[in-house]
């Protein structure tokens, strides 16, 4: 049953990882979505394996002038919006005295600027009744070697989302939190691990897993599909952990 048809839903870091997932299972379930990545060749690979009921663009969320074109396409071309997911993200791993203030910026400006911002842009044209979902992290609250700039930036976003389920209440619009854990996702490949080491590198994550394993995007796809469909209807302000269990450890 596609219980999205004729839906609208804009996700950024659409083009790659939980992104792309996530817009996968929305346009499966009858959506049309617009993807946001700062990349217009991914981008534009993206929206083609996606198929007709997608388009893209491409911006960079941590340039605020991004989520003016965001919300001026999304009128021209949807009307309105129905789903919003505040998706891009990005991770510096390291010691937080090694952390330099570019790097500190970069987060905070990627991970919690462009959220607090891309929903006040997007706001007026959210329809009543619709949806916003904003991408956390476990290591909001897990503490994790080296995330401490990176837990920070996500945490933020959480007291967002809470703040927002009671600001947007008169319009019937819901705002919840997803949280993953370790996924296996192109991000791993960009924190610095050698090929050669790749493999070690996963067995040690999954051994901290209770579910023994790294989750897979569809996983957390479809979480998110749960929080942004009607299934979720009396469901607002929470914050859903999809983690394999690592945040009980």
């Amino acid at each position: 049953m596609k219980n999205l048809a004729g839906k609208t839903a804009i996700v950024t870091g659409g083009n790659s990882g939980i992104g792309f997932a996530i817009a996968k299972t929305l346009i499966e379930n009858g959506a049309d979505v617009m993807i946001v990545g700062r990349r217009a060749d991914a981008v534009d690979a993206a929206v083609r394996e996606l198929g007709p009921r997608a388009i893209g663009l491409t911006g960079d969320v941590a340039d605020l002038a991004t989520h003016d074109r965001v919300a001026a396409l999304a009128a021209q071309k949807f009307g309105g919006v129905d789903i919003y997911v505040a998706n891009a993200g990005i991770n510096m791993i390291s010691s937080s005295q090694d952390v330099s203030v570019a790097d500190y910026d970069a987060q905070f400006s990627t991970n919690t600027r462009s959220v607090f911002f891309g929903v006040q842009k997007i706001s007026a044209h959210l329809r009543n009744a619709a949806t916003v979902l904003l991408v956390s992290s476990v290591a909001s609250s897990k503490v994790m070697e080296g995330h401490a700039a990176y837990a920070g930036s996500k945490a933020a976003i959480e007291a967002f989302a809470r703040a927002w389920a009671l600001e947007f209440k008169q319009r019937a619009i819901r705002v919840n939190v997803l949280s993953p854990g370790p996924v296996d996702t192109p991000i791993l490949s960009k924190l610095g691990i050698p090929a050669d080491a790749r493999k070690d590198f996963e067995v040690g994550i999954a051994a901290a897993i209770p579910l023994g394993r790294l989750g897979h995007t569809d996983e957390l796809a479809r979480a998110a599909l749960f929080l942004v469909s009607s299934d979720s209807s009396f469901i607002t302000g929470v914050n859903l952990a999809v983690d394999g269990g690592i945040s009980l450890t």
